[in-house]
């Protein structure tokens, strides 16, 4: 009799567990895939996840891949093989991962295309990442103000950098900026004197620093002679420092040479001082935290069989459908309020910055 009661309670516990959502009952493996921790921001994204996940009992596979497609490949092929429930990938270039995500998807596997969004395939069950339009209509509208071209002030010089054509937020970032300068730009107001304009002509492969430095070079030996440069769209603060590396090393900053209106996007440490420095002038702040916890918490939902928190069904289509997205919202810094946003908004410590 005794043993037919605890046969009955395991199997009434076996039930209950059976029963349970995937988050209650066995807490899965998450594998997350970051593209490099060449950018700050990238460690603090992936450090953020794992902390997040495993707070909530999940295990947790965190890999870099070094900008390297093939080594990403291997990697999320790697985590497929270990069992992982769900899979969170930034990715190095979109459109590479469309046979491995069909086999996740067989395999039962969720995918969250994080912050950047994985192209031509069926296979992307959700989409967590910024307002990346937004990123670029708050980076231009900096420039605006900056330079007074709302007040009517101009002409001022205008040159513009993308960020890495097999990135889609690029695409984004420098859409959203010139459905702010365009106007200007047709106006006269600001003037472009490469004439390089569109993202085949202003990007930069793989967000790298040293070919924006180059590019900065070129476009000052080749149109700036007895010109100023006013203004300088760039997309990221790894390529913003690259920019100023190559103003400066032709005089800029020093003396009557004013450095240019320089933008930047994710508020990197070196830039932050930079704009401390009165150098850089703005970067565009996204709060990786905030992106780690919207990505958790679309984690656990699928995997509890709850409602995935989205935002925007639309915006964000990858070639073979709109994959559903949480959109969350930018902040432009600057020597304003660098200090109220990052320091007192708990993001870094005043140290760090000094």
């Amino acid at each position: 009799m005794k043993m037919l009661n605890l046969f009955g309670a395991a199997l009434a516990a076996a039930l209950l567990g059976a029963s349970l959502p995937a988050s209650a009952a066995e807490k899965a493996l998450v594998g997350i895939s970051m593209p490099t921790k060449s950018s700050a921001r990238w460690i603090d994204d992936g450090n953020n996840m794992v902390k997040q996940f495993q707070a909530k009992g999940y295990a947790t596979d965190l890999e870099y891949a070094e900008d390297d497609i093939p080594t990403q490949l291997s990697q999320v092929e790697n985590m497929i093989t270990k069992g992982a429930k769900v899979l969170v990938i930034a990715s190095i270039d979109g459109t590479t991962l469309t046979q491995a995500l069909k086999q996740a998807h067989d395999a039962g596997i969720k995918v969250i295309a994080y912050d950047r969004l994985i192209r031509n395939s069926a296979d992307v069950d959700y989409y967590a990442t910024f307002d990346n339009f937004k990123v670029g209509v708050l980076q231009a509208g900096t420039i605006v103000t900056a330079l007074g071209l709302d007040k009517g002030k101009g002409p001022f010089n205008i040159e513009l950098f993308g960020g890495s054509p097999d990135d889609n937020n690029a695409f984004f970032f420098y859409n959203g900026a010139m459905s702010v300068l365009k106007p200007y730009i047709d106006s006269g107001k600001l003037v472009v004197q490469s004439k390089q304009m569109g993202m085949d002509k202003v990007g930069t492969l793989r967000w790298d620093g040293a070919v924006a430095q180059a590019r900065m070079d070129n476009l000052l030996s080749a149109y700036y002679s007895g010109k100023h440069v006013d203004a300088v769209l760039s997309p990221y603060d790894g390529l913003s420092i690259g920019i100023l590396s190559a103003l400066k090393g032709v005089g800029y900053g020093s003396g009557t040479n004013k450095l240019p209106y320089v933008t930047g996007q994710d508020c990197e440490i070196p830039s932050i001082k930079s704009i401390i420095a009165h150098e850089q002038s703005s970067s565009i702040y996204k709060d990786t935290r905030e992106l780690a916890k919207i990505t958790v918490e679309m984690s656990d939902a699928m995997l509890s069989n709850g409602k995935v928190p989205v935002n925007d069904t639309t915006s964000y289509n990858n070639g073979v459908k709109n994959v559903p997205s949480y959109l969350l919202n930018p902040v432009a810094v600057d020597i304003n309020n660098w200090k109220k946003v990052l320091v007192d908004g708990g993001y870094y410590k005043l140290t760090q910055l000094q």
